[in-house]
């Protein structure tokens, strides 16, 4: 094990342990290097990781196999370990020797017994073992994972998959985007939620290769990184579900070709819900039993999930709106309130706080702003 003294003892959530040198940077996936690597700039993405597994816990009938497969500092996998309940086993893996080190240090200040660590290339353990649960943390792009990833989660199991290449799935560079995930993404207004539903479609790709279908539970894209959480659902008439959910589309289909103004075909990327609706009430009620150290910025970000559950894809913009036609912006608040009274859906989306999904004509649009 490296030098000791380079140790620091943190706590995230309601679990102490050690890790190596911690990037005080709030925002950015950090840089590359040789110590296992602990950012605490994704406690958020972490604390929902722990709603999702204690769900995926509760609503299984068997002890589950849970797999941290990335670990670095192994602080997803720790947690998992201190703050689930009920009847799992957790593998925290990483095939650095210093964080395999690190990881069981870990585990042993813990004392727990429903853990183990391993030093495995995670092809290899994937290929071998089997997960009910399969969480995916790389430095970078997850592509090179998920094949792996589907073929060891187990039916009914959730693939829990981070990406950090934000600026690939996002267009700037396009080249990137179309070897790594076989897609050709929009470098615009609406390039988050494009990169996100790029991301999922490369899921529902490489699970309908082995006759698995998928089911995204909750997605979202926030500062330097996109996450998504997919169950999985073993037979061919899911597989087929899910892969006639992933088209190469013109986005003109979904937004008015006068806001657009876009004829580039992209894609394939995910068409379906990003979020089950009715997992949210589920999630809020495990918090309440739950230490997190983000909970009010996940009950915000639940809201703006649960809001954009049921809507279309792709969204428009108030300051892009405006500023197209030319016009001061009136406030989001009074948009929806507009064209909710003009008897269309319309709802809040996380991609942007200036952002708003509907079925409105663009004409209605132009009419409010107007």
């Amino acid at each position: 094990m490296k030098d000791e003294s380079l140790l620091h003892t943190i706590v995230e959530g309601s679990t102490t342990l050690d890790v190596y040198a911690i990037n005080t940077s709030t925002k950015g996936p950090g840089t590359k290097q040789q110590l296992p690597f602990y950012n605490p700039s994704m406690t958020l993405n972490r604390d929902i990781s722990i709603l999702i597994v204690q769900w995926l816990i509760d609503a299984l009938p068997r002890s589950i196999e849970i797999l941290d497969g990335l670990a670095a500092s192994g602080i997803r996998g720790v947690r998992f370990i201190h703050e689930l309940t009920g009847s799992s086993h957790v593998t925290i893996n990483d095939w650095s020797p210093e964080a395999y080190a690190l990881i069981k240090r870990n585990i042993l200040k813990e004392q727990e017994t429903k853990a183990s660590a391993t030093n495995e290339n995670i092809h290899r353990l994937l290929a071998t073992d089997r997960f009910d649960y399969v969480d995916i943390d790389p430095f970078g792009s997850p592509a090179s994972f998920i094949d792996s990833a589907v073929r060891g989660c187990r039916h009914k199991g959730v693939i829990a998959c981070t990406a950090t290449d934000t600026a690939t799935l996002c267009g700037v560079y396009p080249r990137v985007c179309y070897r790594r995930y076989f897609a050709q993404p929009l470098h615009g207004s609406i390039m988050h939620e494009v990169g996100l539903r790029i991301l999922i479609g490369f899921l529902a790709r490489e699970a309908a290769k082995h006759e698995k279908g998928i089911t995204p539970l909750l997605s979202y894209s926030m500062d330097h990184y996109m996450r998504v959480y997919v169950q999985l659902e073993n037979n061919i008439s899911a597989a087929n579900k899910s892969i006639e959910q992933v088209k190469s589309i013109n986005v003109n289909e979904f937004l008015d070709t006068e806001y657009m103004k876009h004829e580039k075909c992209i894609g394939p990327l995910w068409t379906g819900l990003l979020h089950q609706k009715k997992i949210f009430s589920i999630l809020r009620n495990i918090m309440e039993l739950k230490k997190l150290d983000t909970q009010k910025k996940i009950l915000s970000l639940f809201d703006l999930f649960e809001d954009e559950a049921d809507a279309s894809p792709f969204f428009y913009s108030t300051n892009e709106v405006a500023s197209r036609l030319k016009t001061s912006s009136p406030t989001l608040q009074d948009v929806l309130k507009n064209i909710h009274s003009s008897g269309y859906q319309v709802a809040k989306t996380h991609f942007n706080p200036c952002g708003f999904k509907t079925n409105a004509p663009y004409a209605l649009i132009k009419e409010i702003f107007s």
